[in-house]
């Protein structure tokens, strides 16, 4: 019944007791009969993992993300691209410090980084 459960039949009873009905069934009870699905699932069959990665991204694609369309959260700051260097330039030594934010050398550091940037 719960094939990816590892509980035996002495749980599912005990579990059932503790909560206080019979069977499965009666925790949707409340749940009218004509909404409930009279018939299994339509679960696909298993699959092996490279198949299934391969479906997952056919379904992904058919979705819409930031990349393909305009997006209107980024408060006027649209398509622009961040060349792979300016990750590693961030890192250089001249741009960090041990000090608070609010010293100088931070801000000597920012003003630099973003010159080298826009350049």
């Amino acid at each position: 019944m719960m094939r990816y459960i590892p509980n035996t039949d002495a749980d599912l009873r005990a579990m059932l007791e503790a909560i206080g009905v019979a069977a499965v069934d009666d925790l949707f009870a409340d749940i009218p009969k004509a909404l409930r699905l009279q018939r299994p699932l339509r679960v696909p069959k298993a699959q092996g993992e490279t198949t299934l990665l391969r479906h997952l991204r056919g379904l992904a694609a058919r979705n819409a993300d930031a990349e393909s369309v305009t997006s209107f959260l980024g408060a006027g700051a649209y398509h622009h691209f961040v060349p792979a260097v300016s990750g590693q330039l961030i890192l250089r030594g001249e741009f960090l410090t041990a000090y608070t934010p609010y010293q100088p050398e931070v801000a000597q550091g920012t003003l630099q980084y973003l010159y080298e940037f826009q350049t």
